[in-house]
């Protein structure tokens, strides 16, 4: 049987892009696609097709969430006909795309780069799970971000595609209270050692916090480059 016709407004999108990979980005919780839209210029600026996705992060977990944006994002690039598909995550946009690729094949998947991702949990959610403002705020995905043995962290195992890693080592302003809380470097957020997760291909510490990070120009070039050669670029 002939395959069924497109649209011809889904045949345009899909001619225009051909042989062009795609972007999807995914912000963190409380946020929304606007805090992405810097990195999103930029790789659209470098020929990438761009999903920059918005999504209810305080509504729901972390399980209904990635059934959700995932599909809807790769949906996205596919109509406009483009492959490969890499991924740009900053914070828990990297447990939720972690989810859904644990649990479902991305046949165009290309490369992840996570930004300030809580991998092993995040020691600020251990803190605040049992603060009304926190809990109220951050919804039932905020309760997941933990690192005990009830996180999402502690569900998820090694990763098998190619992941390169940002975080930070500094804190804002108004984080510095839970950043005295956290062991170790990290981003007012997320400890550098707690970004990490197994089966990772390249990993950077950069100066920058876990709230502004993905606006950082050297954060946004080596995230490009890692989705163009696969590692960080470092000085000779």
């Amino acid at each position: 049987m002939p395959a069924a016709a497109q649209p011809p407004e889904r045949s345009a999108a899909a001619g225009a892009h051909a042989g062009r990979a795609c972007v999807v980005l995914l912000h963190g919780l409380g946020r929304t696609r606007f805090s992405m839209r810097r990195i999103a210029g930029a790789a659209e600026a470098a020929g990438y097709v761009i999903a920059n996705i918005d999504y209810p992060s305080r509504e729901k977990p972390i399980e209904a969430l990635a059934a959700e944006v995932v599909p809807a994002a790769l949906e996205r690039c596919r109509a406009a006909g483009a492959a490969p598909i890499h991924f740009i995550t900053h914070s828990m946009g990297g447990i939720v795309v972690r989810y859904y690729l644990e649990q479902h094949g991305v046949p165009a998947l290309g490369r992840v780069v996570m930004l300030s991702p809580p991998n092993q949990g995040s020691e600020a959610a251990d803190s605040l799970r049992e603060d009304t403002a926190y809990r109220w705020f951050n919804g039932p995905a905020g309760q997941q971000l933990g690192t005990g043995p009830d996180g999402m962290a502690a569900r998820l195992g090694a990763v098998n595609y190619p992941v390169g890693i940002i975080t930070g080592n500094q804190h804002s302003f108004f984080d510095a209270w839970l950043s005295r809380r956290i062991p170790g470097e990290n981003d007012g957020k997320v400890s550098v050692a707690r970004a990490k997760v197994p089966g990772m291909t390249d990993f950077l510490v950069v100066p920058a916090a876990n709230t502004f990070i993905m606006n950082d120009r050297e954060v946004i070039a080596q995230a490009l480059h890692f989705l163009g050669r696969g590692k960080f670029r470092r000085e000779e």
